[in-house]
C-alpha cells in the first residue's frame, strides 16, 4: 500500500519508524475515542432511577462530554505545536483512560467530572489524528482515515452492546462505564514508545496553531461537521431511549443502536476509499446522507414498519451517520498542504461542531421533558442534514492534487 514505506522520521540514532507502525497504533488508539460515549446511552435510564435525575439532567451529562470535545479540538492544534504530534496524541488518550477510570464511582459528580475528562482526551486526539495522519500518510488520508474511524466505531459498537451485561455482571452501571479505562490504558502505553522515536521537523516547530476563522473552506467544513456531530450525538444519545418509550426493553433498545454502529463500520472505510479513487466527494456524502435522512424521518413517521421493522431504518440512518465523519476528516485533508495546516482546520471544524452538537443531546432532553414526546427532539436532526446537505454542495469536490498554498493560510 502506498505511503506505508519505511519513512525516516524517528530520532537521530534510532532506526527509521515504518509508516505501518504508525497506522497500528493509530488504529489502537482510535478504539477508544468513542466506547466512553456510547457505553453512556444504554444505561442511560438505568443512571436515571438511581440518581433520580430528570432526562434534562441526564442529556446533560453527553452534553458535557461534548462541550470538552470542543475545547480540546481547540486547544490541540497548540498542543502539537508545543509537545509534537505524535507524544500529545499519546497523552490525550490517557486522560481519556483517567476520566473512564473516575466514573467508576457511583454518583452523579464522578460521572460528570470522568464525562468531562473523557470528552476533553477526545477531542484532543480526533485533531491530533488527523495531523498524524497527514504527516505520516498524506497519499492515502481518505483510506487510512476511513480505517481509523472503522476503528473507532467498533469500540463504539461493542461498548455500547456490552453496556447492560457488563452493569449486570459487574454489580452497576458505573462500573460497567469505568471498565472502558484498561484498553484507553493499554493503547497509551503501546503508542508512548513509539511516539517518543520521532523527531520534531524544521517545519513542525516554526508551525503556528492558529485556528482559520477567517477561511472559507474552513467555514464550511465546520457547518458540515457541526451538523454530521449534531446528529451523531443526538442519535446515539437517545436512539435506545426512544425505543424504549415505545415498549422495548432496554436490552433489545442497546441491540439496536449496536446495529446502528456495526452498519457503520464497512460504510466508513469502503465509501471513504471510493471517494478518494475519483475525489467525487459530494456524490458520496450526498447519497450516504440521503440515505441516513431517510432512516432519521421515517424512524420518527412510522417506527415499527411491519416487514423492516426499526431494524430497517437503523441501518439506513447508520449508511449516512457512518460515511458522514470519515469524509469530512478526508476533505480536510485532501484540501490541505500539510499536517499543522490539516490540524488546524479540524481544530476548528471540530471544536465548533463538538460545542454545537453538546447543544443537542441536551437540547433534545429538555424538548422531552416540555413535550412529553420525541416528535419535536427528533425533527431537530432532521433539519441539521439537510443544513449539513447545503454545506456539502457550497463546499464542492476536492482538487485532484494538494494545493500549492494551504488550505487555510492564517494557521501556517
Amino acid at each position: 500500500m502506498t505511503g506505508l514505506d519505511e519513512r525516516p522520521t524517528s530520532q537521530a540514532g534510532r532506526p527509521p519508524v515504518r509508516a505501518a507502525m504508525v497506522l497500528l497504533g493509530i488504529l489502537l488508539l482510535a478504539v477508544n475515542l468513542r466506547a466512553g460515549l456510547s457505553a453512556y446511552p444504554p444505561l442511560l435510564e438505568t443512571v436515571r432511577d438511581a440518581l433520580g435525575i430528570s432526562a434534562g439532567a441526564a442529556g446533560l451529562v453527553q452534553s458535557s462530554a461534548l462541550v470538552m470535545m470542543g475545547v480540546g479540538s481547540f486547544v490541540a492544534p497548540w498542543l502539537g505545536h508545543r509537545l509534537g504530534w505524535e507524544r500529545a496524541l499519546g497523552a490525550s488518550v490517557g486522560v481519556v483512560a483517567l476520566g473512564s477510570l473516575l466514573r467508576i464511582v457511583p454518583a452523579l459528580w464522578s460521572l460528570l467530572a470522568g464525562s468531562l475528562l473523557v470528552g476533553l482526551g477526545i477531542g484532543l486526539a480526533g485533531v491530533l489524528l488527523a495531523g498524524v495522519v497527514k504527516h505520516h500518510m498524506a497519499d492515502r488520508a481518505g483510506t487510512v482515515t476511513g480505517a481509523y474511524s472503522v476503528s473507532m466505531l467498533i469500540g463504539a459498537t461493542v461498548s455500547g452492546a456490552a453496556a447492560v451485561p457488563l452493569a449486570v455482571g459487574l454489580g452497576g452501571w458505573s462500573v460497567s462505564m469505568a471498565v472502558w479505562a484498561a484498553p484507553a490504558a493499554l493503547a497509551t502505553g503501546l503508542w508512548w514508545p513509539l511516539a517518543r522515536r520521532f523527531r520534531r521537523t524544521t517545519e513542525e516547530r516554526s508551525a503556528g496553531s492558529r485556528l482559520p476563522w477567517r477561511n472559507r473552506f474552513a467555514l464550511l467544513a465546520t457547518l458540515y461537521m457541526a451538523m454530521s456531530s449534531s446528529q451523531f450525538y443526538g442519535w446515539l444519545t437517545w436512539l435506545s431511549p426512544y425505543y424504549e418509550a415505545l415498549g422495548w426493553t432496554n436490552q433489545r433498545a442497546a441491540l439496536l443502536q449496536a446495529l446502528w454502529t456495526i452498519v457503520q463500520l464497512p460504510v466508513a472505510f469502503v465509501v471513504s476509499a471510493l471517494a478518494e479513487r475519483r475525489r467525487r466527494w459530494v456524490f458520496w456524502v450526498s447519497s450516504t446522507l440521503i440515505c441516513g435522512l431517510v432512516g432519521l424521518v421515517g424512524a420518527l413517521v412510522f417506527p415499527q414498519p411491519p416487514i423492516i421493522g426499526a431494524w430497517g431504518w437503523v441501518v439506513l440512518n447508520g449508511i449516512g451517520a457512518g460515511a458522514s465523519f470519515a469524509l469530512g476528516l478526508s476533505i480536510i485533508s485532501w484540501r490541505s498542504r500539510d499536517a499543522a495546516s490539516a490540524g488546524a482546520v479540524t481544530g476548528l471544524a471540530l471544536g465548533i461542531g463538538y460545542l454545537t452538537a453538546a447543544a443537542a443531546p441536551l437540547v433534545m432532553g429538555l424538548l422531552l421533558d416540555l413535550t412529553g414526546g420525541f416528535k419535536v427532539p427528533l425533527g431537530l436532526l432532521v433539519a441539521a442534514a439537510l443544513l449539513q446537505l447545503l454545506a456539502t454542495v457550497l463546499i464542492g469536490n476536492p482538487p485532484r492534487s494538494v494545493p500549492d498554498e494551504p488550505a487555510a493560510p492564517p494557521c501556517c
